[in-house]
């Protein structure tokens, strides 16, 4: 469930941060986690003007096995000294008025209550950011797609282990889901 509601009702987009607060522990985490550094702070620019606009702002993230209710203390581990991904975590940390949901696959909307929540805010327009670009980003950009959703994936804003993984993403997002990949420096916020 999101942390706390936003009084930001009515407004058109939202920007979705998908599985960038992690502790990185599974395979390959070296590589993803060089992507994430590399993403981090262009997610935090775009998040900074998002905020700015009252675009509400959308935290939905796998827990590594974990399964937990409570996004605090997911966080505040993830921020440990000890934690692989606390640079990333610190960088983009959630803000009190920031939405925070647990997912258990793929889709951001799988089992998740983010269509109730995207309704409630009347979000019609998604800017999907994170990783990994070829399964959690794909997968929620194609929910998002068959639910009628404009999607918008800003291109370097998204990566995967290997660059040809965030390629292929690129094109099936592009000519499948009809989806536009600017750059986060274009995006424009409502």
């Amino acid at each position: 469930m999101p942390r706390k509601r936003r009084t930001r009702a009515g407004r058109k987009q939202a920007l979705l941060i998908l599985d960038l607060i992690s502790e990185f522990e599974f395979d390959d985490w070296r590589r993803i986690l060089a992507v994430a550094q590399r993403v981090a702070p262009r997610v935090s620019r775009l998040k900074e003007r998002a905020n700015a606009a009252k675009v509400p702002v959308i935290y939905v993230n796998d827990t590594a096995g974990k399964w937990e209710s409570d996004q605090t203390s997911f966080v505040e581990r993830c921020l440990l000294e000890r934690a692989r991904g606390r640079k990333v975590v610190r960088r983009i940390e959630p803000l009190p008025e920031d939405y925070f949901m647990f997912k258990p696959k793929h889709s951001a909307f799988y089992a998740t209550p983010l269509a109730e929540l995207l309704e409630k805010l009347r979000a019609r327009e998604l800017i999907l950011t994170g990783l990994t670009s070829h399964q959690c980003v794909l997968f929620t950009a194609m929910d998002a797609h068959i639910r009628d959703y404009k999607v918008v994936v800003p291109r370097d804003c998204i990566g995967a282990a290997m660059p040809a993984q965030t390629r292929y993403a690129l094109f099936v997002l592009k000519q499948a889901l009809e989806a536009t990949t600017p750059s986060s420096t274009s995006i424009r916020f409502n």
